[in-house]
């Protein structure tokens, strides 16, 4: 059973995806403001030190907590629809994955649409993880990759475009609840849309148009379901079991085992798309057993 805290955020959701319906859609800039003040509803603890950084022309930020290593890095890749989201919708996110991962994270700023369309999001994650590695001073072994939502199928995406141009790949990625169909042809974008609280079938077959061309949805770099997975570092994949993107997480697990790649899928029960942002329980317990996978993945 939720605990009280999701019960009252799930009612939360449900309010704001009902409110929806009413007028015009918002604006983007809107839609972005909304999800970056979302992300600051969780305050930053006096132990944790964020430093703007510029990494291959790209804007982030170093997330650490103090008295934690250095030694291990996520490169983290932000949700939002690749038309929102920055260090201030997911820097709280990031936080509490370095502290459960006992890691310093990168929370990068990679291009968004409509201003950018596919494929400058890949373009920027790509060279941000090679600057990092060609003159950070890093080794891939060291290096995870992750990302939610949008962010989660750019993760798989750059590990893809790595891969396909013989850069060494980074020890693991980490995906939340990743958008990996941008075609949307899951069953549980039916099957699921009386269940989630948060996304709503439609808005997520139209959001596409703002990033790729209709003919591209299925390019595997946009949609890393379509893609061939031989190559890919361990995997953990994270998603809710009431979500309408459910099926872009299974299916992708499926077909990367059927690849030989080594994926930990873990489908949270009653969960929504992304809970790990959100104040509660269940997000703990989401967060620690990704802190427990990067450092089982990258050894002190």
């Amino acid at each position: 059973m939720p605990s009280h805290e999701a019960m009252a955020i799930r009612q939360m959701l449900s309010q704001y995806r009902s409110g929806e319906h009413e007028g015009p859609p918002p604006s983007i800039e809107l839609q972005r403001a909304a999800l970056d003040e979302m992300g600051r509803t969780i305050p930053q603890p006096d132990d944790v030190l964020v430093t703007q950084t510029n990494i291959a022309g790209v804007h982030g930020e170093w997330i650490e907590v103090k008295g934690v290593s250095n030694t291990r890095v996520i490169l983290y890749l932000h949700g939002g629809a690749y038309y929102m989201g920055s260090c201030e919708s997911h820097r709280s996110l990031c936080w509490r994955i370095a502290r459960a991962a006992k890691a310093r994270v990168l929370l990068i700023e990679y291009r968004l649409a409509p201003e950018h369309k596919f494929p400058a999001a890949v373009e920027d994650a790509v060279e941000v993880y090679k600057e990092l590695i060609r003159d950070g001073g890093i080794t891939p072994a060291c290096i995870a990759i992750a990302g939610d939502s949008a962010g989660g199928g750019l993760t798989a995406a750059t590990l893809l475009s790595l891969r396909d141009t013989n850069v060494d790949l980074p020890a693991c990625a980490i995906l939340l609840s990743p958008w990996t169909d941008l075609a949307g042809t899951g069953e549980s974008m039916t099957t699921r849309a009386n269940y989630d609280p948060w996304l709503e079938p439609n808005s997520i077959r139209k959001a596409p148009a703002l990033y790729t061309a209709e003919e591209t949805l299925t390019h595997p770099l946009a949609s890393p379901l379509y893609a061939d997975l031989q190559g890919l570092p361990p995997l953990l994949i994270h998603v809710g079991d009431h979500e309408c993107l459910l099926d872009d997480s299974v299916r992708f697990a499926d077909k990367a085992r059927a690849a030989g790649v080594s994926v930990t899928l873990h489908i949270w029960d009653e969960m929504w798309h992304v809970f790990q942002s959100f104040p509660m329980p269940e997000a703990d317990a989401a967060i620690a057993e990704i802190g427990r996978f990067v450092q089982q993945q990258i050894p002190d």
